[in-house]
């Protein structure tokens, strides 16, 4: 997975953490929790704030439509 995959990333995400407030997540936080998925593979510094606004938007519309 690297970080353009954002729908799996997000499906990921959603099952390891299922409990997290994404709304008031930090980008840090977000960050971190995308490194340490398991099937992520890919540099840490290709990673900006506009993939991660992706990440979490997804995220978001994710948790709400389940």
């Amino acid at each position: 997975m690297k970080w353009l995959d954002i729908e799996d990333i997000v499906e990921a995400l959603e099952e390891k953490f299922p409990d997290e407030n994404i709304i008031n997540i930090r980008f840090t936080e977000l960050k971190k929790k995308v490194l340490s998925l398991e099937e992520f593979d890919d540099d840490e510094k290709r990673c900006n704030e506009k993939i991660l606004e992706a990440i979490q938007a997804a995220w978001i519309e994710e948790r709400l439509t389940t």
